[in-house]
């Protein structure tokens, strides 16, 4: 009798014993161990391989998520009815009289500014000059009031009777000025400025005795005409006397009138359209990936068989040939200068969008406007949020679908891994036992034979 050698053990852990051939000499258990759990090993690395392949699918449906998101913000950008296809610029005819500057919603034309007078901060100081910021000044009060307000007391005794020691005093009251120190050939002086411009910022003083201040601005509001219409302002910056835009008067010249031009802001809105098409390129792209043969193996992507990632790449891909009417000239992408390439991603010729945007900016967009009935925009955006949406989107849902397989899965691989463990241990067991008893198989086999011949 002989035994086969089996050879060594797949068994990671397990005894070991490797045959010489002849009866005795042992048998290899590990791999009878390995042998007898084959199946159930080829089981586990199925479940294994299952499990790589949702770690996969997790992957590339995080990345994608995360490139539909940042879609669906760029298709916002486009459909917000206070977005970037509604920007504006605004300039002037003369910009040493005044400047302007605009926002959303400012409308495109042009309006005239005539600046009359500008308006003015009040500023008093200390009428005589003393020595320095720590020359002892009169004790006593000194009272403060701006425009119509209660006039605030401000205390001047040991502690503060510097103009050093004032000015902190008076910049921590709540009387609305800003004191400061100024120090010049002749001496320090407290001067004080109101924190509010025109005449509701005209300062009153009232001074101790052995004080004096001097008056050196008095506040008065601003005069000028928007449109003809006359405006007073206690600010040099105007807003929405001319809706959206803001104006920044900077000289007075009754006898000049200013133009103010609102226009669209191409530079902004083509911006806003490139990046829309930089993050359409990019989920197409993700799409494209995911179901591309690999020439090597001949097999599709991990996302080949999720219908949620086929019915997105279908749906997305038919946003772009989406039309409308009665829009005057732009009722499509192509109009703007938008083209589909051979692979489902944006071509921008950029000059056919800037002169699109330039010639007709309100038919651009109403051709994004998300509330308009039948327009792009709208289309697009319920496409684009039934899928990007975070809470009831279907790309979501998909997320959580393979998280869910993902954690079952994992719990059969750690359960099958337990069961394994205890049919190895009792297989190995087994095995010894069969081992020790082959092992003794030649002294019993010997004192057999002796007690025969003794016999004999």
């Amino acid at each position: 009798m002989s035994s086969t050698n089996i050879g060594a053990s797949i068994i990671t852990g397990s005894q070991s014993t490797t045959s010489s051939g002849g009866l005795g000499s042992g048998i290899n258990v590990s791999a009878l161990v390995a042998a007898a759990m084959a199946n159930q090993t080829a089981e586990l690395n199925v479940l294994q391989g299952q499990q790589s392949q949702i770690t996969t699918e997790q992957t590339d449906l995080n990345t994608f998520n995360t490139d539909l998101q940042s879609l669906s913000n760029a298709v916002f950008a486009l459909t917000d009815p206070a977005g970037q296809l509604t920007s504006t610029t605004a300039t002037s005819s003369d910009p040493t009289v005044a400047t302007a500057s605009s926002s959303g919603g400012a409308s495109i034309g042009n309006h005239t500014v005539v600046v009359n007078s500008l308006a003015t901060t009040s500023t008093q100081y200390l009428t005589t000059p003393v020595a320095t910021s720590s020359t002892a000044i009169p004790t006593g009060t000194l009272t403060i009031q701006v425009g119509t307000n209660t006039a605030v007391p401000i205390a001047i005794n040991s502690g503060n009777n510097t103009l050093a020691g004032l000015a902190e005093t008076i910049n921590s009251s709540t009387a609305g000025v800003t004191a400061s120190v100024i120090t010049d050939a002749s001496g320090a002086r407290l001067a004080i400025v109101s924190n509010t411009s025109g005449a509701p910022g005209d300062l009153t003083i009232t001074p101790p005795s052995g004080m004096g201040f001097t008056k050196a601005v008095t506040g008065v509001n601003g005069s000028a005409t928007v449109d003809g219409i006359p405006i007073a302002t206690t600010s040099n910056t105007v807003n929405n006397a001319i809706a959206g835009v803001t104006l920044n008067l900077v000289s007075a010249n009754p006898k000049e009138t200013v133009s103010i031009a609102t226009n669209a802001d191409v530079t902004t809105q083509a911006s806003a359209i490139n990046n829309f098409v930089t993050a359409y390129n990019k989920v197409v792209t993700d799409l494209n990936n995911e179901f591309a043969i690999d020439p090597q193996t001949g097999q599709p992507g991990p996302g080949a068989s999720d219908s949620t990632l086929a019915l997105a790449q279908s749906q997305i891909l038919s946003t772009i040939s989406f039309s409308m009417t009665g829009n005057g000239s732009v009722n499509s992408m192509a109009d703007l200068g938008i083209t589909m390439n051979n692979d489902g991603t944006l071509s921008v010729d950029n000059s056919t969008l800037s002169a699109a945007l330039a010639a007709n900016p309100s038919a651009v967009q109403n051709f994004f406007a998300e509330t308009g009935a039948g327009s792009f925009g709208q289309n697009l955006s319920t496409q684009i949020n039934a899928f990007a949406d975070p809470l009831t989107g279907s790309i979501a849902t998909d997320i959580a679908g393979l998280q869910q397989s993902q954690s079952s899965i994992t719990q059969q691989i750690a359960d099958f891994q337990t069961q394994l463990t205890t049919t190895q241990q009792q297989l190995t067991a087994q095995f010894d036992q069969v081992d020790t008893v082959l092992q003794e198989l030649p002294l019993l086999l010997q004192q057999t034979q002796q007690q025969l011949a003794s016999i004999g």
